[in-house]
């Protein structure tokens, strides 16, 4: 069967409703789900029982990229900026140094035990040297794994910071491949300006999005998600144009974006975490299809060779080295190691050699796909285990009550207050988003004349509304009307305020 305009999307609805049902089912067995929709997309390829041709690598990286942008955009936008400053710096090393010496270890290994060249070892090397962001997230959040410390931030980190690094290695061999004349040094300018200019705008994309985003009022709130969607893409293009990392961009303006008060930031979070999941499942069900298991067999050889060498000594390299100057304890390292879990990211680098024209391109793509396929399957399916081993899993007594602690803080509430704006209050006029109000504050309804209306961060105030607020303690009571520029004997308590905690 060949994809059709006609038949695509009917294909492609077919295959998200099985890969739908079989993540349920691989959940429950314990496996990890993405190796199942790259297993259905291999089933539903030209050498599968659905029999569809599929051979086209650009449109593969296409959609790569698509994907790509929504996994770590959506993997940033959830990043809580407190968990991470602790850890900024190691994850910063993981991501460069720990990428660059990964990239060398596995490059230096396939160029001594193959008849690849050291630039085809290396570029081999670079492919598979990040660790995939979309295995990593899925896979830690969806077998639920309570680790000590701030070795999970670490990982995320890593996980959504190291694919530009990764990918500006990539580009750089795949040029010395084709290009063997080429000068080594000449790749240093292009490797700082890629960091540089793509760390620089995505903060700046970041915080122009800021403004945009709560400044600019539209007639229906749905649009919203489409401007954030329009935001991230622009930060992806516009850095890319410019001669920036557009991967980075994206991530580092997710990070900003995700740690402002923004109008309909919860809905922004569950919307891009279900684009997330879309993409993901896309992305692998395209990869799947554009491999062939024919021509996979030939490299099992050579492929466990490296995946053995990248797992057992590469990944542990990489990590050891680029943590040797910051505390830790060896366990913890070693689970990091562990972690470097290979996915769809290096398949979708593979795809360069391959639209570039190198020699060994399809050689490559079907070694990187074997590597990705071991990984999630080894290393996916046995974290929990690794992590019991090395005791670094929360007791699920303390699991239970940090989640309960968590629960609490986020949603259960003290104390309810209703405060009446006077006509000559200075916030009249403003929407929520721009009061300053504390985190842990809610606006659950406003009164209006005889009406109720359920506020988001874009509702503007009008006089003689009477606001209901959701606050924890008195402390945070008195920031509300410090925001409120108001007295406290505009409010009143009503006595059915108390709110009992139930755990």
């Amino acid at each position: 069967m060949n994809l059709t305009t006609e038949n695509i999307l009917l294909v492609g609805s077919i295959l998200l409703f099985i890969s739908l049902f079989a993540g349920k089912t691989s959940y429950r067995f314990g496996i990890p789900v993405l190796i199942l929709f790259l297993a259905i997309g291999m089933l539903a390829g030209s050498e599968g029982i659905g029999g569809i041709y599929f051979d086209n690598p650009k449109t593969a990286q296409f959609i790569g990229i698509i994907a790509l942008n929504f996994i770590l955009f959506s993997g940033g936008f959830d990043t809580d900026w407190k968990t991470v400053k602790p850890i900024l710096w190691q994850g910063v090393s993981l991501s460069t140094l720990g990428v660059l010496i990964t990239a060398t270890a596995v490059g230096v290994f396939v160029w001594a035990v193959t008849d690849f060249t050291i630039y085809e070892g290396l570029l081999l090397g670079s492919i598979v040297s990040s660790t995939d962001s979309a295995a990593v997230f899925s896979i830690l959040r969806s077998r639920s794994i309570a680790i000590k410390g701030n070795l999970r931030p670490t990982l995320e980190l890593e996980s959504g910071s190291n694919d530009p690094m990764a990918y500006v290695l990539t580009i750089v061999l795949t040029g010395f491949v084709v290009n063997q004349d080429a000068g080594f040094l000449s790749t240093i300018p292009f490797l700082l300006q890629q960091i540089l200019i793509g760390g620089a705008l995505g903060f700046v994309f970041g915080k122009i999005a800021k403004l945009v985003i709560n400044g600019i009022k539209l007639d229906f709130e749905g649009l919203y998600i489409v401007l954030v969607i329009a935001i991230m893409f622009f930060s992806f293009s516009a850095t890319d144009f410019v001669g920036g990392n557009g991967f980075l961009a994206v991530y580092i303006c997710a990070i900003h974006l995700g740690n402002q008060e923004l109008i309909q930031k919860k809905k922004f979070i569950k919307s891009f975490d279900s684009f997330a999941w879309l993409m993901q499942i896309v992305l692998f069900l395209t990869l799947g299809l554009l491999v062939f298991p024919s021509e996979i067999i030939p490299v099992i050889g050579i492929g466990l060779v490296i995946s053995v060498f990248l797992i057992l000594i590469a990944r542990p390299a990489g990590v050891f080295s680029s943590l040797l100057f910051f505390k830790g304890q060896k366990r913890g390292k070693l689970f990091i190691s562990w972690v470097g879990l290979r996915g769809a990211v290096p398949i979708v680098f593979a795809t360069y050699p391959l639209l570039a024209g190198a020699e060994k391109a399809h050689m490559i793509f079907n070694i990187v796909f074997f590597i990705s396929l071991t990984s999630v399957i080894i290393q996916g399916s046995t974290l929990s285990v690794v992590a019991k081993w090395l005791r670094l899993t929360i007791p699920e007594s303390d699991k239970q009550l940090t989640q309960t602690d968590i629960e609490l803080t986020d949603s259960i509430k003290e104390v309810l207050t209703e405060i009446v704006l006077p006509p000559d209050c200075s916030i009249i006029g403003k929407q929520i988003v721009q009061l300053g109000l504390p985190k842990t504050t809610f606006i659950s309804i406003i009164q209006r004349d005889s009406k109720f209306i359920t506020p988001s961060g874009s509702t503007q105030l009008e006089a003689e509304d009477k606001l209901f607020v959701l606050t924890e303690n008195k402390e945070d009571l008195n920031s509300v009307f410090d925001c409120l520029e108001m007295n406290q004997k505009n409010g009143s308590m009503p006595e059915t305020g108390e709110i009992e905690e139930t755990v």
